[in-house]
């Protein structure tokens, strides 16, 4: 049996302060493994601008995923425009979808009618709870864009999720659309934080 051997790096705390390093990781890996594809989430925009600025000249491709349309408000998409501008003419796709792994079934368990929690949100509260805040968030961007067609099944990307702001978690995954969630498979763990 053969094995092989990667750096895997430990945030000694979760949140915004290690964007810069994550995309460092991020960037790094993906040229180790040659993965031509990089797909990192972004509320405001500001981490998909942090991500763009550390692939430039890289020739990697970064596809963002962005909160739903009415994620934090009815109407409101929290993407700032000019970021969604700046992304895109440097050839980024910026990708907004519902959030897979709660969506419809948070409006079911939060219902004062229905409630109770569903079996996908025990899945989301497994990955936050036992990984990572950035790993659910890393997983849940895969399977949006592989339901937009922003990327492929078939081939391994570089996924990047963070807690609440910024990003603090970097993996390899090889993606699936939701249809086929246990088809997805989380292939390394680049980057977390140590401590959540």
């Amino acid at each position: 049996m053969g094995y092989s051997t990667r750096n895997t790096y430990y945030f000694d705390a979760p949140g915004a302060a290690n964007t810069e390093d994550a995309a460092r990781f991020a960037v790094e890996r993906a040229r180790e493994e040659g993965i031509g594809t990089v797909v990192v989430a972004s509320c405001t925009g500001k981490t998909a601008l942090t991500f763009l600025q550390a692939m430039k000249g890289t020739g990697l491709r970064l596809v963002v995923v962005t909160h739903a349309v009415g994620f934090s408000a009815p109407g409101v998409w929290e993407f700032d425009q000019a970021a969604a501008e700046t992304l895109r003419a440097a050839g980024a796709a910026v990708v907004t979808g519902t959030h897979v792994l709660s969506g419809l079934e948070r409006a079911i368990s939060r219902s004062p009618k229905l409630g109770g929690a569903s079996r996908t949100e025990a899945i989301a509260e497994s990955l936050r709870r036992t990984v990572a805040v950035g790993l659910k968030v890393a997983v849940e961007c895969c399977l949006i864009a592989a339901d937009q067609g922003a990327i492929r099944v078939d081939e391994e990307v570089v996924a990047v999720g963070g807690t609440a702001t910024g990003a603090d978690t970097v993996c390899v995954i090889r993606p699936a659309h939701t249809a086929a969630f246990f088809d997805l498979q989380v292939r390394e763990i680049v980057a977390m934080p140590r401590n959540r």
